[in-house]
C-alpha cells in the first residue's frame, strides 16, 4: 500500500496542531494532496513532521471537520473527494463559456463577502496559511510565481470562509479572469498593488472585522483592475 508524500512543515511559535492543520490544507487546496490520497500512519506522519502524535491528532480532527479528509478506523486517513453537489457545480460551471465582463461582475459581488465570511469564521490554521502566502510575496518576483501566489491567496480566503460553494466560484473565476489578471502582475507596480491589497484584507480577517475585510477586498479588486486596464492598453516590459 502506498501513502502520499508529506514534506517538511516550516514551524513557527504558534499552536502546533493549527500549524499542521494549515500546512496539510494548503497541500490539499494546492492540488500537491489529491482526492484519494492515503495519508501516512498517525506514527510516521508526526515523526516526519516532528510534533506529537497529539497534536498531529488535533489537526486531522480539524481536516476531517472541514471535509479535506476522510479517517476510516483500520484505514487510515485519505484525502477527501469533492461533496457530489460542489462537483457537479464545477463540472457545469467549467463547460460555460463566459464572457470576461461577467466573470469579473461575478467576482466583484462573491469575493467581498468571502472576506467577510473568513473574517467570521476562519480557523487559526487558515490565518497562518494566508500569512505564509503572504511571506512568499513581493514585488521582485517573476509575474508568473506572483500571479501563482495571487491565485493561492484568494483560494486559500475561499477556503477561510467555509462553504465549499464558494470556492468553487472562486475557482471558476480565477480561471475565467486569468488573462486579465496576467497583465496585472506584468509589472513591478501590479506586484505591489496586488500584495498590499493581500496584505490589507488579510490584517481585516485576523482582526475578525468582515466590514473592513469585505471593503479591502472591494478596494483590492478596483486597484488591480485599473492596473490590468492601464497595461493592457499600454503594454510596458516588467
Amino acid at each position: 500500500m502506498s501513502f502520499a508524500s508529506i514534506p517538511p512543515m516550516v514551524r513557527r511559535s504558534r499552536s502546533v496542531g493549527a500549524e499542521v492543520a494549515a500546512h496539510l490544507e494548503r497541500l490539499i487546496t494546492s492540488g500537491e494532496l489529491r482526492a484519494g490520497d492515503r495519508l501516512p500512519a498517525e506514527r510516521e506522519l508526526a515523526a516526519s513532521l516532528n510534533v506529537s502524535r497529539a497534536s498531529l491528532r488535533e489537526a486531522m480532527f480539524e481536516l476531517e471537520s472541514k471535509k479535506l479528509i476522510e479517517r476510516h478506523q483500520g484505514r487510515g486517513s485519505v484525502v477527501a473527494e469533492q461533496p457530489e453537489g460542489v462537483a457537479q457545480l464545477y463540472e457545469n460551471l467549467s463547460e460555460l463559456d463566459v464572457e470576461i465582463a461577467n466573470a469579473t461582475e461575478l467576482r466583484d459581488l462573491v469575493e467581498p463577502r468571502i472576506a467577510q465570511l473568513a473574517a467570521l469564521r476562519a480557523a487559526d490554521s487558515n490565518l497562518i496559511s494566508l500569512e505564509e502566502v503572504l511571506a512568499r510575496s513581493h514585488a521582485e518576483l517573476s509575474p508568473e510565481e506572483s500571479l501563482a501566489l495571487d491565485v493561492e491567496f484568494h483560494t486559500l480566503l475561499a477556503h477561510a470562509a467555509q462553504n465549499p460553494l464558494l470556492v468553487t466560484l472562486c475557482t471558476m473565476t480565477t480561471s475565467w479572469t486569468r488573462n486579465t489578471r496576467e497583465l496585472g502582475h506584468r509589472t513591478r507596480q501590479g506586484r505591489e498593488v496586488s500584495f498590499r491589497g493581500h496584505q490589507a484584507i488579510y490584517e481585516a480577517v485576523l482582526a475578525r472585522r468582515p466590514a473592513p475585510a469585505g471593503a479591502a477586498m472591494e478596494r483590492h479588486l478596483r486597484e488591480v483592475r485599473e492596473v490590468s486596464s492601464r497595461q493592457g492598453a499600454h503594454p510596458e516590459p516588467a
